[in-house]
């Protein structure tokens, strides 16, 4: 049996809050962050990091020159995130080693990629008049599938209040 892990793989993120918020998506569920140049903001950003607030020690975070670069360092399930799609993403059985695609926050994943790779190209649904949703939005939407879809193996599945007077 495969062992499922999870990537969720960013190609020329933007804005440095999103790429933040997603670094502590990531590190909250094991995901490893693959990030591809052209980056719109240095890895040393304040807002990047204020975003991903004191979560950076436990996240696996890659950068990569490019997207050639990236193909070559790592195999398994791609997966194409884009308004574009033809199919849901609660339409995919994921497992294994799988990777989350999701582009820059103005224009989406190119299409000459997207056309590559039609039949893994996946939608959020959404209302007809909206463009899209915010990208750390979709990324833990997307995410989320995944792991439900793996039951949520190793994950803290409960909960507790502290014992105590109840606040008013």
């Amino acid at each position: 049996m495969l062992k499922n892990k999870l990537h969720i793989v960013l190609l020329e993120p933007e804005i440095p809050q999103n790429t933040g918020n997603i670094a502590r998506t990531c590190a909250a569920i094991g995901a490893g962050l693959h990030l591809i140049r052209p980056l719109g903001f240095e890895i040393s950003d304040r807002y990047l990091k204020r975003a991903g607030l004191d979560y950076w020690q436990y996240l696996e975070l890659t950068v990569y020159d490019d997207l050639a670069d990236f193909y070559a360092k790592n195999s398994g399930s791609f997966y194409y995130f884009t308004t574009k799609g033809k199919h849901t993403h609660t339409s995919v059985r994921f497992e294994g080693e799988v990777y989350l695609f999701f582009g820059k926050e103005t224009r989406g994943l190119p299409e000459e990629l997207l056309r590559k790779n039609e039949e893994r190209a996946l939608r959020l649904p959404m209302k007809r008049l909206i463009r899209s949703l915010n990208l750390s939005n979709s990324v833990a939407i997307a995410a989320y599938e995944v792991l439900r879809q793996w039951n949520f193996e190793g994950f803290e599945l409960e909960g507790f209040l502290p014992s105590g007077e109840a606040e008013s």
